[in-house]
């Protein structure tokens, strides 16, 4: 059984690497807009943010000096978990992926398997899973395994029975559910997702699109965390599209209020998950050398 907890852990994805920023202007893409969205949404209750990062001309890129002033800022303007997408765009290279784990975030996202992604293909070799993993571990970040089928359970259960607990110590997982090729989002597929988990792991949830509301009840009722944002959701109900990612995580923040759960800080965030400290420490002024 998935571990419990009596606070809920939100996760803001407020970017992605699908949406255009033309299609959707209230997508953040800059740094002084993730900026912006990182803290408008640690206010509405999040503590941990998915990041990913956009170049210039709004297109999705794992430029190393991108991401590290991104997350650097984020940090800095911020007091969330600040965690890395090692996805990137569907079309990114491995080495690329691997790459980004040098620019110091406090965590990273770890998918467990390749899954039909629309019309697109997301590969993850298991032989690149493996060294995604222990490069995380040598790096002392946090992984977040995201697992968007059924047998995504297995392969992580299958990693951690060949290379042992992650830094940090603590198995949390994030279930991707709804997109077109991956589980649906069902109360019945998350419930056999989470009966698979190994005892004492704990998850969090993403329904993608219209799924977003029914995944959030299902896993506020068995236990779990919830993940929200742009990168997943882009209409808030029917015929009417989101404001901003703070706003999805006001939603959010609200249904685990209403669970008798309510949203973790950023530090119980970091307890939690065993992240390591990466903050600047403030430095005691007239302090004697």
């Amino acid at each position: 059984m998935a571990g419990m907890s009596t606070g809920t852990l939100l996760t803001v994805a407020p970017t992605g690497a699908e949406t255009a920023k033309s299609d959707t202007p209230a997508l953040p893409v800059t740094i002084d807009e993730l900026v912006s969205t990182a803290k408008a949404c640690q206010a509405a209750g999040a503590a941990v943010i998915h990041v990913h990062v956009r170049d210039d001309e709004a297109r999705p890129t794992l430029d190393q000096g991108r991401v590290r002033a991104t997350l650097d800022a984020i940090r800095e303007a911020t007091d969330l978990v600040v965690q890395v997408s090692s996805g990137g765009a569907v079309t990114d290279s491995e080495a690329d992926r691997l790459a980004v784990l040098d620019c110091g975030p406090d965590g990273a996202s770890l998918t467990c398997g390749t899954v039909n992604f629309g019309t697109d293909v997301f590969m993850n070799r298991w032989e690149f899973i493996e060294r995604l993993y222990l490069e995380m571990r040598d790096r002392e970040i946090v992984p977040e395994f995201e697992l968007f089928d059924l047998g995504h359970v297995t392969t992580m259960r299958r990693l951690l029975d060949k290379h042992g607990e992650p830094y940090g110590g603590h198995v949390h997982c994030d279930l991707v559910m709804g997109v077109p090729g991956g589980m649906p989002g069902t109360t019945q597929a998350l419930v056999a997702c989470v009966a698979a988990l190994p005892e004492g792991a704990t998850f969090s949830a993403t329904g993608v699109g219209r799924t977003t509301v029914p995944v959030m009840l299902a896993a506020l009722s068995a236990g779990g965390h919830l993940r929200v944002g742009m990168e997943d959701t882009l209409t808030f109900a029917p015929g009417r599209p989101v404001r901003d990612n703070a706003e999805l995580v006001e939603r959010a923040a609200e249904l685990a209020r209403l669970a008798l759960r309510p949203p973790l800080p950023p530090e119980d965030g970091r307890t939690m998950l065993g992240v390591k400290q990466r903050r600047p420490i403030p430095t005691q002024t007239g302090a004697q050398a």
